[in-house]
């Protein structure tokens, strides 16, 4: 079975628990879901409530990956409040956990009620991270019942509010992949091709309808990674690779496509950012978030090979029929969760999305700009690997090779 790099989205938690140099003037952007921005005209800057007390802001998916790096960063100037299904056993001590489950009316109306109680009904910001996700590409009801109703369920119970910003996380894959190259901005047509994206196409269109006077910002994020990893299409990849697995030198796309990625420290300090900044955004906007720098699937496997092996890694381009033949018997040889593979059948229509950005209108507007390339964080994320092996696979949730099983 042929790899692929199936774009991504490790961005986001499971809660139960065009043309950039023409005038924004003159722009209008495809996606019939809502406007990129209420900036074409002159916007004046809001007036927030500066008191004494710390600036309340509430994160949804408090505890995930992104959820809990964000908390951790704004504690020092903010109260935070952590929503989710089930809050970390040791969590920070500046944090005020609620439990909290998006898909039931009863607790987001209790919880909700509880805050305004316990932290006024004054809100500075929402950052509402939770979301459903599954690489199987397994139907689930909690794409609508979490994603699209969650938001809105959220939505209506900050109406007894006043919220100066609700940020909004949605995904790149919204987008349609950019057949030509050119950078993909806000502006770029939307289509979503699978459920995860269509969730969060759907949100963003809840998110319109549902805002009232609440000044939203949608933020369509590349894929998620770190040093350690945490990213599955970029530690599936170099699993492959470094088990020398024969399905790692072929692949049924476009090997000089490639797809943006953002680290997770980038990520945080521009939700900081987005915070900090709040009052001098326009009352809707979305921008694109991800790494201008994109390495195609060809440079991405021989970086990989060269790192792990010391030589470069041959791509082999194989037509998508045969491929999904591969993938399909893969899966149905599957003895169990453990066992079943990454790549899934559907995946193989999808290896060919290409996915540039172009961040000067999140750079202007949020005054940040990415420190962090996955082209410079490879070396270190593959030395993780090296220096503790068993570590790193466990901590990207892979199964282990079988000579690290008995160490």
């Amino acid at each position: 079975m042929p790899s692929t790099t199936l774009p991504s989205d490790s961005n986001t938690n499971v809660l139960s628990s065009h043309d950039a140099d023409r005038p924004a003037t003159d722009r209008s952007p495809n996606d019939a879901t809502a406007s990129p921005s209420d900036s074409a005209q002159t916007q004046p800057q809001r007036v927030l409530d500066t008191t004494a007390k710390k600036p309340v802001v509430l994160v949804t998916g408090a505890a995930g990956l992104i959820g809990s790096k964000i908390v951790q960063r704004l504690t020092p100037d903010h109260t935070v409040v952590g929503l989710d299904l089930k809050p970390p056993e040791s969590s920070h001590m500046d944090v005020h956990w609620y439990e909290l489950d998006l898909t039931e009316q009863d607790s987001v109306d209790s919880v909700m009620a509880r805050i305004r109680d316990e932290h006024g009904d004054s809100i500075a910001s929402v950052i509402h991270l939770a979301a459903y996700y599954d690489f199987s590409g397994a139907p689930s009801s909690l794409y609508h019942d979490l994603t699209v109703e969650g938001t809105r369920r959220m939505l209506r119970a900050l109406q007894a509010f006043r919220v100066d910003q609700f940020i909004f996380s949605s995904t790149l894959l919204v987008q349609r992949s950019s057949e030509e190259g050119h950078p993909v901005t806000a502006f770029s047509p939307t289509e979503a091709e699978w459920d995860y994206p269509k969730s969060k196409l759907a949100a963003e269109a809840v998110i319109k309808e549902e805002r009232h006077k609440i000044p939203t910002l949608i933020l369509r994020i590349a894929g998620v990674y770190d040093d350690q990893g945490h990213s599955p299409p970029i530690t599936q990849q170099i699993k492959r690779i470094h088990e020398k697995e024969l399905e790692s030198y072929f692949f049924p796309g476009d090997k000089t496509h490639g797809q943006s990625f953002i680290h997770l420290d980038d990520l945080t300090e521009c939700l900081r950012a987005a915070v900090e900044r709040r009052a001098e955004l326009p009352p809707r906007e979305i921008l694109v978030i991800g790494e201008e720098d994109v390495m195609s699937y060809e440079e991405l496997q021989d970086s990989i090979g060269e790192l792990l092996h010391g030589k470069q890694w041959p791509t082999i381009r194989i037509p998508k029929v045969m491929a999904k033949a591969g993938a399909w018997t893969k899966e149905k040889l599957a003895s169990g969760d453990d066992d079943a593979p990454f790549i899934r059948p559907w995946m193989i229509d999808l290896a060919d999305q290409n996915y540039p950005v172009d961040l000067r209108r999140a750079s202007d507007q949020l005054r940040w700009y990415p420190r962090h390339t996955l082209r410079s964080t490879l070396p270190v994320m593959i030395e993780h690997l090296r220096r503790d092996p068993k570590q790193w696979y466990e901590t990207n949730h892979l199964p282990l090779p079988q000579e690290l099983r008995h160490e």
